[in-house]
């Protein structure tokens, strides 16, 4: 099987789970369900992705992705503050995960859903916080690589609890702002 048609079906797998998330029917669907719907044997459904949470994880992190990717456009004007930047990006994906019928769904739906952002959610953290912590590292060099990553870390894991429990938007990304602001300036001390 050529990439190109090993992509298109990882694709149309993953856009079968999607519907099936978004139609609140992944706990009663089966693998072979999923692969029937995207024309491939249950067999290349498990060699693609492992299994049901291994497509589930894929499904989230890629409509994750493509979420950062909007909030990245929108933040790579800004060249300010790191702190403000973490909690503009926390601002744009609580304000964009309560209307996403995906996330909407993993966050309301039944139990097998939710792992993928909690007890599970490891796949999804690392995408998000390396993504965050290289646009940081791009636009503030000053901060380090670690000190970097910690802030991305811990604004990512604020983040997905705000969208797990929520509160006003805005009021998060003032809480998310203000707690990376604090490791900032600890850290700048720390290396001096």
């Amino acid at each position: 099987m050529d990439t190109r048609e090993g992509g298109s079906v990882r694709e149309r797998l993953m856009d079968a789970a999607y519907a099936e998330v978004v139609s609140g029917g992944w706990g009663d669907r089966r693998m072979a369900d999923i692969a029937a719907a995207a024309r491939v044997s249950r067999q290349t459904l498990y060699n693609v992705f492992g299994s049901k949470e291994g497509l589930l994880q894929a499904v989230v992190v890629r409509e994750v992705n493509a979420l950062l990717d909007e909030v990245m456009r929108v933040l790579a004007a800004e060249h300010g503050d790191p702190a403000h930047t973490v909690s503009r990006t926390a601002r744009l994906i609580l304000d964009t995960a309560g209307v996403n019928p995906l996330l909407h769904a993993v966050v309301t739906g039944d139990r097998e859903l939710l792992p993928v952002l909690t007890t599970r959610s490891e796949p999804l953290l690392d995408v998000l916080g390396e993504r965050i912590a290289a646009s940081l590292r791009e636009h503030r060099p000053d901060l380090g690589r670690d000190l970097a990553e910690a802030v991305a870390d811990v604004g990512v894991r604020l983040t997905v609890s705000y969208a797990l429990q929520p509160i006003d938007p805005a009021e998060a990304a003032r809480r998310v702002e203000t707690v990376t602001h604090g490791m900032l300036l600890v850290g700048h001390r720390e290396e001096c």
